[in-house]
Order: structure tokens, then C-alpha cells, then sequence
């Protein structure tokens, strides 16, 4: 059965069948033709002012596919009808696509050919137009020629942040809009009843069941506990929505709103009728909500690890299986890729000697407490169940898709001396992108780069006058899940031996067919238990005993804390130093990787609120919700506690280099998800960063190039290949079938283990037959290699902690397939170890067990030769079977890269490199 696309949050809005069967294209050009008039918006000629910037013209960035997120209502239409683009809607995607087959040649001259020039102010013959928002003269919203990028100026506090909202409006109005939908559960009943937008939003509402009042609080707390920069916080959201409230009102009444609102019904193309609503403050709780649930908050999966030491212990006993489940936990791997690689430790969630409290459940009792309630038509079909599934799946897993690397090299090996770094998140693909560009200049802020769509009254991701940061997912645990014992009925639990009742959250969606969405009627309840100790998660027994397992997280009721650390990341008279912006970092509660570079240092932060937990307590397991262990000081009314110290949080100034790729960060310091072992994507950056750092003389150009290539390499190839072909070669390969593939593979390696085109536009990978082999026979061999000795069971619960593979053409979580980012979770570790163990190599941290072959180097290269010939005898169709953008068999377009289409404009797909959305090449050359 051919395998589709997953689409996600209006995935629709991109086909242009239903759009074309609902207008044909003489009548959109006579629809078109009633709509042009009221695009046009005044704009003069005027030059930005330009504040004082320490890059020498060295700093760039890229944000693919474009800064105009926003379509009229006539601009759908023609892209649907003809494929045309609104200006600056698709000007980034050509030179991003670019870079992976022109980085080989890439020198410092020629960067800005595949990036922008990041360069603070608009020179004057590159203005492409001036507006002072609703006619304000404090601030002025300069766009250049080449990309579209707003640069505020104020002259006035609220005026910067009031033209930040206008211009965030004009670039993501529909995008925003969305995503307050989506953080407050109510996407359904806003944009349509398709089955992924019913998953969207079920994922991240699961997570985040906040009701009106929790958003409020969240804000008067924050604003309550940080003084005046929370007062300052507070005014500069006031003077953001007053900006985006006064887009909203402006684009109403000229009738340049995004097209979305007519499609999905909410205005009247011909009698305008209908409204938009304004923002408000609790939408940016909201917003924060959904974006630190994708990208900051890592954690959870404890019932998962319980399920999977219950199977190993079943397989091997208590003892030994117990130590086999460690072994593949890799809780603290020697052979793991390290950001902080100077041999200094951070203990953290580390394994008890003697462990307390733990609430494992009774084997076979453990189910997934229901999120949807009282489903009609299509809330209950076939679809909507398996949405809600993926959903139920992406939401409790501790397999979060962190994405985002950086490569960061001290002056000290530079060719010029400074510091250079090229880093970025990966946030996904969409079209419009969830981040999007600006430049803010104002009393107290001074930056460019990049923020999340509706969160963008600072730069959350970019560069100040003389420094600049960025930041990559970490992983680490805040989140644990207790095991409350239940009471009189299944919503009553015992909080401190009182019998107290559960509190029952709803959210009640229904949804009509619209033209841009044409999914049939349908209707449901999402319904949550909360507890003190959090959302109810699963059901149970313990020892018997009825429990509901809860999942408390540090960062629940808390996401708009860190606006405090944003706020003082834009701020040039905070950040002057490596030491204060890590102090900046540390008021930011996601869990991120931070790191900075300016003109001569180089620094790196991993932030977080990690909670102190009681003395005993695994943080891999669920543990009885009890008080003797919970958070150290826990506050079940604000969810505070007590937090490790900055000095304990992973961090270095002016180490020789840093990569980071979701990898560990440091010794002993634990992450939440599984896989940080021998082989990790981060592997890829640190192989060629530590060269170049060897040979010296690293400039902006040499990196880009290291970044490049290793976003297209294939993780399998380069670092696990070699020690497959070394077992099936200790002998003759005699069978034809085997030794033609293994000699595709060997000749693939020797080209470098790229999946790249033969040439740019080409849409044919080099070395085609090899990628087709290997994606076919990597799951066939973990399962050959592994599943003889753990056992089935064992080894599917395993798969439920950490999946097999991850290649490009896979399924990516709430992103789907063609999303870039691959090779973040997988069994290479696994397979690495193991196979280096059969040949007699040295293991550090070996798994318990040798599982190839039983330990046999020939039992294992007979299960190796067995797979590779199944799997040489799989044809592109089976390998790739399609989905709804591409064709069975057609190899290049199931890795391509697809601009997930979150509104009315669709874009092109590219060829698939594995690097950040955004990302910035930066080389300061002098410091205030």
C-alpha cells in the first residue's frame, strides 16, 4: 500500500486539485482581476538606520523558504492556478538547495551566494520600501530588495516593539493565528477536521491543558517574579500585539488580509464580511506552549523505560536483565561524542546505588489514558483514530525530535584569530516557516536573526552588535512521572494520604467543510485528569494497587518565564561578555543548548530548570507520589522547586571547539532520550570540526564546508558500514547476489557515503543502487542481529525507547517525512558495539551480551550475507513506495525536502541535506 506524506496543521491548503475543482481557472483570473486593487501598499524610499555593528561585514544567515509567510486571497489562487509566488515568498529556498552541491567550491567571497548578508541596517540603494506602522513616527519598518527582511528602528521602547508586531503580522499573520489555535487545542474547530490537524493539536494540547486563567497566571507570575525587566517584559508584549492588533485591523479594512481567512470561511471574499481576531496576551502563552513542546522540553518516557526493563527482565531475570537494559540505555556512553570535550563532569540523573521509591507497573496492565471523548463522523473514523495514535505516541515519548547543530572554533585556530561559528536550529520545513527573520533596533535592543512567528518581540536566534548566539535542543530530563494510588473511584488519588479528587479539563471542538478544507462533519471532547503531580497519562497496577501515571514536567505553568532571557539576549548593555550571556541563557527554562561567539570568545550554556530530585529516586522510572519522593521544596501550587545551580549545568568558555548536534553534552551528565552511544549524528560534526581544528587556520568557509558535508552524509555509511564489510569480508564472498551489492557499497564508501545528486537538478542520486541497498538492509540486519537473542518482545519494547532507523525518506514525528532532519535516533550505537565486539575489537561500554551471530564471527557474517542478499533483492518500489508527492521507486524525491504547506502557497521540493532551517555564518573582528 503506497505510504503518504503525513500532513500536518493545513497541510491541505497545498493541493491544488481541490482548489482548481472549486474554481476553475477562467473564473479565478475574473476572481483575481476584483482582488489586485487593494494589494498594493504605499511604500518610499529611505534608508534604515543603522546601528553600530562589530562583523565587518562577515555576518550571514539563511531562512529558507522566504520572509513573506503571508498570501492575499488572489496570490493563493495564482499559485494554485499557476504556480506564481508572492514577492520574497520563495527568494531563500534556491540558494539554501544551492549550498549541497556547491559547498565544495566555497570560499569566503561566495558565501553570501548560498546566504543573506546578515549586516545590521538597509544600505540606501537597497530599500525596497519605508512604512511608519498606523502612522506612528517613533518607528519605521525599512524591507530590503533582496529578501524582504523588516528592519524595526525605534525611537521609542513601545514604538520598536509595536512596529515588531506589525511587521510579524505582515509576514505571519495566517502562521500565528494557527498556532495559537493549535497551543490552546482548538485547531479543528478553526482551520478543519483533517486528520492531521486533528492529531496537532491533540499532541501538543495532551501536553499543555491549560485553560484561560493557567495562561493569565502564567504571565502575572512571571511579570510578578523578575522585577522590572518582568514590567518591561510585560509592556513590550502590550506594544507587540498593539502592533499586530493594528496589521489585523489595517489588512481588514483594505482588504489585504491573508487569503486562508476566506478559504477556511472566517471572511467573505465578496462582502468582506467576517472578522479576524485580535491577538491578546494569553495567545503568546499559548504559542510559547506549542514551541517548547516541539523544541525545548525534554523528558518523560518513563512508563516506556518501565515496559522494556519489565520485558528484559522476563527474558534474562531480575539481574541479568536489568544489566542488559542498562547497556542499551547508554546512560553515560565513554564512547559518546561530548559538546564539553575537556574531560569535566556534570553529574546529573544519574543511577542510583540504591534506588527509591520506584513504581513499576504490573506486566500487562499498563494503558494509555484516552484523549478524546464522544467523537462523531469524521472525529471517530479510521483516520482520526490513527492520527490520534501518532499523536498519543509523539507526546509521551522521550524521543523528542530535538534537531539543530552547531559548529562553533575558537579564535585560537582561526586563520584571521577570531572566533568563527556556523550554527542553527532545525526546526522543520514549512511553508510559511515557523521562524522568520527581523532585524530590531530600539532603546534597549539591538539584534537580527530570527523568532518564532507571534513570539517575535525579540530576536530569539541570531546576532547583537558584537556577539552572537543559537541554540540547539539538549534533551535533558525534566520531566518525571508519578504513580498516584487511586481512591473511591479512577479520578480520585491520594495527595499526602487525603483522598482528593482529580481535575477534569476540557476542550469541545466540531468542524464544517470548507474549500479549504473538505473533510465532513465531525466532533469531539478532548478531555485530561489533571493531578498536582500533573496531566494523568497512562492507567495501571502496582503490586495491585490501582494507579493513574502522571507526567510532571518543570516547565509546566512556567513557558512564559523565559521571555526574561530573551529579553536580555537582545539587550546590547546586558550581553557584553561570555559570562553574561551565559547569566542571559539561564533564565530560560526550555532545555537548550546554548552557544556564542564575539571577536575573541567563544562560550557554551546548556539551560533548563532541572529539578533536585528527593535522594534515591531513578529518574528513568516512575516513582510513587508520595512525598518523601518528590522535587526537593516541590510547590505543587506554582510547580516550583528546587533547581540545580547554573555551576552544575554542562557549560565552558573558550574550549579549543564545540559541536553539537543533540548529542551528550558532557560526563555524567544524562539526557532523557536514548541513543547517545558510540555512533551519533553529532559523530559527523565532530570528525571534521576536530580536523580542521588540527590543521589550523579555520575560516567561515572551511566550516560552512565541514557543516555541508556532513549534512549529506549517510551516518549508517561512514560510521558503521566499514565494520560490516570488514565481518563479510573476513571470508570469500562466494554468492553472486551478495558480493555484486557488497561491492556497490564498498565503491559508495570510497566516494564518501553521500546521498547526493549526480549532478545539481539532476534528481538522481550517485551511487543510487548502494543508498537503495542500505536503506533496505538496515532494518533487516538490526532484526537479524538482535531479535535472535532478546527475544521478540524484548525487542519490540526496545524499538518503543529508541527506533531502529531514521533515514531521510522515514517519518519524522508531528513533522512527517520530508522533513531534512534524519540520523537523530536509531540502533547504530547498537549494531556498532556489537559487530566491533564479534570481530575482537576493543569495546568501551560494550552491550551485556554479544548478540550477531551469538558472538560467532562466522554465525554473524552468515545473518549479515542472508540480510544483504534480501535486502539487494528489494526494488526501488518497495524500498521507496510512494506517497502523495512522489512516485513508487522514485528514490531522490522520498528523501527530498518538502516546505510543508501550513497555508495557501506551495513551494518546490529540494534535495535533502540534513542541517538547520535557519542558520548563521558569523566572524565578528572587533568588540565595543
Amino acid at each position: 500500500m503506497p505510504r503518504r506524506t503525513s500532513r500536518t496543521a493545513l497541510d491541505r491548503l497545498r493541493t491544488p486539485g481541490r482548489l482548481t475543482g472549486f474554481l476553475k481557472t477562467a473564473s479565478i483570473c475574473v476572481l483575481i482581476a476584483g482582488l489586485l486593487s487593494p494589494l498594493a501598499q504605499t511604500a518610499s524610499a529611505a534608508e534604515a538606520t543603522a546601528a553600530n555593528d562589530y562583523c565587518g561585514g562577515q555576518c550571514s544567515d539563511i531562512l529558507p523558504p522566504g520572509e513573506n509567510g503571508n498570501a492575499t486571497l488572489a496570490q493563493v489562487l495564482l499559485n494554485q492556478a499557476f504556480g506564481t509566488q508572492p514577492d520574497h515568498a520563495e527568494d531563500q529556498l534556491g540558494p539554501y538547495a544551492n549550498l549541497a552541491k556547491g559547498y565544495s567550491a566555497l570560499t569566503n567571497s561566495t558565501i553570501n551566494t548560498f546566504f543573506n548578508d546578515a549586516s545590521f541596517g538597509v544600505p540606501s540603494d537597497q530599500v525596497a520600501s519605508t512604512l511608519s506602522p498606523a502612522g506612528r513616527t517613533d518607528v519605521t519598518i525599512v524591507r530590503d530588495k533582496k529578501t524582504g527582511v523588516p528592519h524595526i528602528t525605534g525611537t521609542t521602547r513601545y514604538g520598536t516593539e509595536f512596529g515588531a508586531g506589525y511587521a510579524a503580522a505582515q509576514d505571519r499573520l495566517w502562521l500565528m493565528d494557527v498556532f495559537r489555535h493549535v497551543g490552546r487545542g482548538q485547531l479543528t474547530a478553526f482551520a478543519g477536521g483533517a486528520a492531521s490537524n486533528q492529531g496537532l493539536e491533540q499532541q501538543f494540547w495532551r501536553n499543555a491543558p491549560y485553560s484561560e486563567a493557567d495562561l493569565q497566571a502564567q504571565i502575572d507570575n512571571a511579570v510578578a517574579n523578575n522585577g522590572a525587566r518582568g514590567q518591561q517584559a510585560l509592556a513590550d508584549a502590550n506594544a507587540y500585539l498593539a502592533g499586530i492588533n493594528s496589521y489585523i485591523d489595517a489588512s481588514d479594512s483594505g482588504r489585504y488580509f491573508p487569503g486562508e481567512y476566506v478559504l477556511t470561511g472566517h471572511k467573505d471574499s465578496v462582502t468582506n464580511a467576517g472578522t479576524i481576531d485580535h491577538f491578546k496576551i494569553t495567545d503568546l502563552v499559548a504559542l510559547a506552549s506549542v514551541i517548547g513542546a516541539l523544541f525545548g522540553s525534554g523528558g518523560g518516557g518513563e512508563v516506556n523505560n518501565a515496559i522494556s526493563l519489565l520485558a528484559a527482565q522476563e527474558q534474562y531475570g531480575v539481574t541479568k536483565g536489568t544489566e542488559v537494559w542498562e547497556s542499551f540505555r547508554e546512560r553515560n556512553d565513554p564512547e559518546a561524542v561530548l559538546t564539553v570535550h575537556n574531560g569535566e563532569s556534570f553529574p546529573y540523573a544519574a543511577k542510583p546505588a540504591n534506588a527509591q521509591g520506584e513504581a513499576l507497573p504490573d506486566a500487562g496492565s499498563v494503558t494509555t489514558e484516552p484523549l478524546v471523548h464522544d467523537a462523531t463522523g469524521t472525529g471517530a473514523d479510521q483516520s482520526a483514530s490513527a492520527a490520534s495514535a501518532t499523536a498519543t505516541a509523539n507526546a509521551l515519548s522521550s524521543a523528542k525530535r530535538g534537531m539543530s547543530n552547531a559548529l562553533v572554533v575558537s579564535g585560537k585556530y582561526t586563520a584571521s584569530g577570531h572566533p568563527v561559528a556556523v550554527f542553527g536550529p532545525q526546526t522543520g520545513y514549512f511553508a510559511p516557516q515557523l521562524l522568520m527573520l527581523q532585524e530590531i533596533q530600539g532603546p534597549g535592543i539591538s539584534a537580527r536573526g530570527a523568532s518564532f512567528a507571534g513570539l517575535s518581540m525579540y530576536v530569539e536566534l541570531g546576532r547583537g552588535q558584537d556577539y552572537s548566539w543559537s541554540a540547539t535542543t539538549s534533551g535533558q530530563d525534566i520531566i518525571d512521572s508519578y504513580a498516584v494510588e487511586l481512591c473511591q473511584d479512577d479520578y480520585h488519588y491520594l495527595y499526602h494520604g487525603t483522598c482528593t479528587a482529580m481535575e477534569k479539563i476540557e476542550q469541545k471542538n466540531s468542524w464544517a467543510p470548507t474549500t479549504a478544507d473538505g473533510t465532513a462533519a465531525g466532533s469531539y471532547t478532548m478531555r485530561v485528569w489533571r493531578t498536582k503531580y500533573g496531566p494523568v497519562e497512562y492507567r495501571a497496577t502496582v503490586g495491585g494497587k490501582k494507579v493513574a501515571y502522571t507526567t510532571l514536567r518543570s516547565s509546566y505553568m512556567h513557558e512564559a518565564d523565559s521571555i526574561i532571557g530573551f529579553q536580555m539576549l537582545n539587550d546590547p548593555d546586558y550581553v557584553k561578555s561570555p559570562q553574561t550571556f551565559q547569566s542571559a541563557v539561564q533564565h530560560i527554562n526550555y532545555t537548550f543548548n546554548w552557544f556564542y561567539a564575539d571577536s575573541t570568545h567563544t562560550a557554551y550554556y546548556n539551560s533548563g530548570n532541572n529539578p533536585v530530585r528527593a535522594s534515591g529516586v531513578d529518574a528513568e522510572f516512575p516513582v510513587w507520589a508520595q512525598a518523601a519522593y518528590e522535587w526537593r521544596n516541590w510547590n505543587p501550587t506554582t510547580n516550583t522547586a528546587d533547581y540545580t545551580p547554573a555551576s552544575a549545568h554542562p557549560n565552558s568558555i573558550d574550549q579549543d571547539y564545540y559541536v553539537s548536534w543533540n548529542n551528550k553534552q558532557a560526563l555524567d551528565y544524562a539526557t532523557a532520550s536514548w541513543g547517545d552511544g558510540s555512533v551519533h549524528r553529532g559523530n559527523l560534526l565532530e570528525d571534521r570540526v576536530k580536523k580542521l581544528v588540527a590543521a589550523g587556520g579555520v575560516t567561515r568557509a572551511s566550516l560552512v564546508k565541514a557543516m555541508a558535508d556532513a549534512s549529506l552524509a549517510d551516518l549508517r555509511a561512514e560510521d558503521v558500514l566499514p565494520d560490516l564489510l570488514k565481518v563479510i569480508n573476513s571470508s570469500t564472498v562466494t554468492d553472486s547476489t551478495a558480493a555484486a551489492a557488497v561491492s556497490k557499497l564498498q565503491a559508495w564508501l570510497t566516494a564518501g557515503g553521500k546521498r547526493t545528486e549526480t549532478s545539481a537538478g539532476s534528481k538522481k542520486y550517485a551511487d543510487a543502487d548502494a543508498i537503495r541497498i542500505l536503506d533496505a538492509w538496515w532494518p533487516l540486519l538490526a532484526q537479524g542481529i538482535f531479535e535472535p537473542g532478546l527475544g521478540t518482545d524484548l525487542y519490540t519494547a526496545l524499538q518503543a525507547n529508541l527506533p531502529v532507523d531514521e533515514s531521510p525518506s522515514a517519518a519524522h514525528g508531528p513533522t512527517g517525512a520530508h522533513a531534512g532532519s534524519s540520523f537523530q535516533f536509531g540502533w547504530w550505537s547498537y549494531v556498532d558495539k556489537d559487530v566491533r565486539a564479534v570481530l575482537g575489537e576493543s569495546v568501551r561500554g560494550p552491550l551485556a551480551d554479544k548478540y550477531c551471530g551469538g558472538g560467532s564471527l562466522s554465525a554473524c557474517r552468515d545473518i549479515l550475507i542472508s540480510t544483504l542478499k534480501t535486502a539487494a533483492g528489494r526494488t526501488a518500489a518497495q524500498v521507496y513506495p510512494g506517497d502523495d508527492l512522489c512516485s513508487a521507486g522514485d528514490q531522490w524525491c522520498a528523501d527530498s525536502i518538502v516546505q510543508r504547506t501550513l497555508g495557501g502557497i506551495k513551494h518546490y521540493n529540494i534535495s535533502w541535506q540534513n542541517r538547520p532551517t535557519f542558520q548563521q555564518v558569523v566572524e565578528f573582528t572587533s568588540h565595543r
